[in-house]
């Protein structure tokens, strides 16, 4: 399901705790999966891997970086919007990047 996405794993004492999986998708690099082992919410995991999807994306000249959330997904879009990203259509949301 992840082949041909670039993922992230984030690792706490050699185990996984999370991962993003990101798409190009034209001009943007899309969130397609972040996930966070419950063992480790709270802690922070989540956002870590986000600011290394950011980092990828400007790397890869990306104009923006997107993530499609669930409508009455309340927790996520708290998350996403707390860290910048507009709602640019229903479910879509996206976080315009600095360009190198």
């Amino acid at each position: 399901m992840l082949e041909g996405e670039t993922v992230f794993v984030a690792e706490i004492e050699g185990n996984p705790a999370g991962y993003v999986a990101l798409d190009q998708v034209e001009t943007a690099v899309r969130v397609d999966q972040l996930f966070v082992s419950p063992d480790h919410e709270a802690e922070g995991i989540g956002r870590q891997l986000l600011e290394f999807a950011e980092g990828y994306a400007i790397w890869q000249d990306a104009e923006t970086l997107q993530v499609v959330v669930e409508e009455d997904n309340e927790r996520a879009f708290s998350f996403y919007r707390g860290r910048g990203f507009t709602p640019v259509a229903n479910d879509l949301l996206e976080l315009r990047l600095p360009q190198r």
